[in-house]
């Protein structure tokens, strides 16, 4: 009931927010409703005009038809910037007026395959953040194991997996939801690893050559090709985990790792990071520290929430889109955003 009251609330707001897009001076007006944003920050995932078993019920997926219309509403009313022009503005000054950076998560190959020509057909710059495990199809994302065994087998070997991993029976997982939301945010990797096992051996699965007959993820070739798109490579886990279970000592083997398959492979340096699942929750102290020593410049959420001049490159939030339409895609980068932010410096504590 919670998430129906929340799913309602947001769809009210956005339309809402929606319906001052064809209001004069639509920006001005947004400006008032809340703090000044600075660099926006735009994230897609799987570029397809059918979700598929692997992808249904993870709500990432945006059509050929909405993901075109989204770039050129970008390409209108925004100035799309790289992350080097990013990075180079040290006083926050010298980025142009109401600037976008556009990014992409995972390693689905729908993005090179149709965004990256797209982007680059629009002058648009990308970073993609890969995970490495994925590259050739040699094995299925967890979380799109989750949806495929969902799907097809249904929530019951979902939950006999996870009483696998747990080593208890007093879990009910309800839906796709509570599964990220609640269970994989709470195991830890080796867990998640005995999960996926669990789920594989009671589904039957054999996941290469499942993996390799639905070519769902980029080719090492095609990820060393993205250059020639303006796309720079950024790091995603190499396992897409929940970096909150992670402990200093699994840093080498989901990060390290996964920065040089990705340089290895496309011949250029990784310098910025992005959380899986895009919570603040998984930015960790210990996480934070050891970016910094690796040499990363700069870390993406995606809480949806405006970024502030000077903000912290280390905390550089970002908008999920879904959708083409002006008026929702307007509501979506510039009302709801501020709206969140109000809400948070009202009602979170400060830490």
């Amino acid at each position: 009931m919670t998430g129906s009251h929340t799913g309602r609330r947001r769809a009210a707001l956005s339309l809402a927010g929606g319906t001052l897009w064809y209001a004069p001076g639509s920006f001005r007006i947004a400006r008032f409703l809340g703090p000044r944003y600075s660099l926006r920050c735009v994230l897609f995932h799987d570029v397809s005009d059918t979700e598929s078993s692997f992808t249904r019920g993870l709500g990432g997926t945006i059509t050929h038809k909405n993901f075109e219309a989204a770039l050129k509403f970008l390409v209108r009313h925004y100035t799309p910037v790289s992350l080097q022009e990013v990075l180079e503005d040290s006083e926050r000054r010298r980025l142009p007026p109401r600037p976008v950076l556009v990014t992409f998560d995972d390693a689905y190959a729908s993005v090179s395959e149709f965004a990256a020509p797209l982007c680059s057909k629009f002058r648009v710059p990308a970073i993609f953040f890969v995970n490495g495990a994925c590259l050739d199809n040699q094995r299925l994302a967890l979380d799109n194991l989750v949806c495929y065994v969902a799907n097809v087998c249904g929530l019951g070997t979902i939950n006999a997996a996870a009483r696998v991993a747990s080593g208890t029976k007093d879990i009910e997982l309800r839906s796709l939801a509570q599964v990220f939301s609640r269970f994989l945010p709470a195991i830890s990797l080796s867990a998640r690893k005995m999960f996926c096992e669990a789920l594989i051996q009671l589904a039957r699965i054999q996941e290469r050559e499942l993996a390799t007959e639905t070519g769902l993820y980029l080719t090492s070739q095609q990820l060393h090709d993205l250059a020639t798109f303006n796309f720079e490579i950024g790091n995603h886990t190499y396992t897409h985990a929940n970096c909150r279970s992670l402990s200093a000592g699994d840093f080498a083997a989901e990060i390290d790792r996964n920065k040089a398959v990705l340089e290895a492979v496309s011949g250029k340096k990784v310098r910025s990071f992005s959380v899986p699942y895009g919570s603040s929750a998984d930015l960790t102290t210990d996480l934070v520290a050891h970016l910094r020593r690796s040499g990363y410049e700069a870390v993406f959420l995606s809480e949806s929430r405006i970024n502030p001049p000077c903000s912290d490159r280390f905390r550089l939030d970002r908008v999920s889109i879904k959708t083409g339409s002006d008026g929702a895609l307007f509501s979506e980068i510039e009302i709801l955003p501020r709206l969140r932010t109000i809400r948070n410096s009202l009602f979170v504590p400060q830490t």
